[in-house]
């Protein structure tokens, strides 16, 4: 390029060189969001018998699948099922993401997404859930633990937590109103519901709402009860009220519905109660 007094300048471009810095840019977030990917990804382990059946083909004999979802949800199975001794940990699941970074089960901590199976009638299979499983993780933790599973005959029932305070209704709800159960199924599901169906415009979400779609898609016999509180963490009148979603249960094995008062204590501390009116 020539100047006007005739000095010849060679000529730089600045886009060559923008491109580079943002092609570089674009690979490191692309790195960035692979690792991201990988942290996030749901992780099933199963103990070695099971491992070794499901690696030969062969799926886990399931009739009755019980997935607790919640604090109250969990803490109710641990007094009125789990309480029998008569169930073994047979697999857990691996979740991270930003409010589950603890309790995943890696290096030796507690796992907050527990499966059970029944030593006398192996063919019931537990879930306690108490960690949160983000949007994104949903799909793959129900497409992982179902693919585990033979689907025939196969009936789900989701306990599930919620807050009074997301429950939408005309009329008012006084403190005495709660906690109280409402249920949704699928098409599959024959047997008649333990208490009335989830009133519009209400809807299920997050890992619920996940299962369910997926039941609903292959056409297994599903129900969601949710259970509606205004008190966040263990309280034991919002885990008597999953009560009534035992009774299919009760036909394939024996339950304590008198649990002990000690047994109760230990997963309900009333001193933690609180409320979430002001929240």
């Amino acid at each position: 390029m020539a100047t006007f007094f005739g000095e010849v300048l060679s000529v730089y471009s600045r886009a060559v060189e923008e491109d580079e810095e943002e092609l570089e840019e674009d690979e490191e977030d692309a790195q960035i969001r692979k690792e991201l990917d990988e942290k996030r990804e749901v992780h099933l382990h199963w103990c070695p018998e099971v491992s070794d059946a499901l690696q030969t083909g062969s799926k886990l004999q399931c009739s009755q699948f019980l997935l607790a979802v919640g604090h109250n949800a969990a803490r109710f199975l641990s007094v009125y099922v789990l309480a029998s001794a008569k169930w073994d940990a047979v697999g857990h699941m691996s979740v991270w993401n930003e409010r589950s970074q603890a309790g995943t089960g890696q290096s030796g901590e507690k796992s907050a997404c527990v499966f059970y199976r029944h030593k006398e009638a192996p063919s019931v299979l537990i879930c306690q859930l108490t960690c949160y499983v983000a949007e994104d993780q949903q799909f793959q933790w129900t497409e992982k633990v179902f693919d585990c599973l033979q689907q025939r005959d196969l009936t789900v029932t989701v306990l599930s937590d919620s807050f009074m305070a997301d429950y939408k209704t005309a009329h008012y709800l006084c403190g005495s109103s709660g906690p109280f159960l409402r249920s949704l199924h699928t098409a599959s599901f024959s047997s008649p519901p333990v208490c009335r169906s989830l009133e519009q415009p209400n809807i299920l979400t997050g890992l619920p709402a996940a299962v369910l779609n997926h039941c609903q898609v292959y056409r297994i016999a599903a129900v969601v009860y949710q259970c509606f509180s205004d008190v966040i963490g263990p309280d034991s009148v919002a885990m008597e009220t999953f009560k009534p979603a035992l009774t299919e249960l009760g036909k394939s094995v024996h339950l304590d519905l008198s649990p002990s008062l000690e047994v109760v204590r230990k997963f309900v501390r009333t001193s933690d109660l609180q409320s979430n009116l002001y929240i």
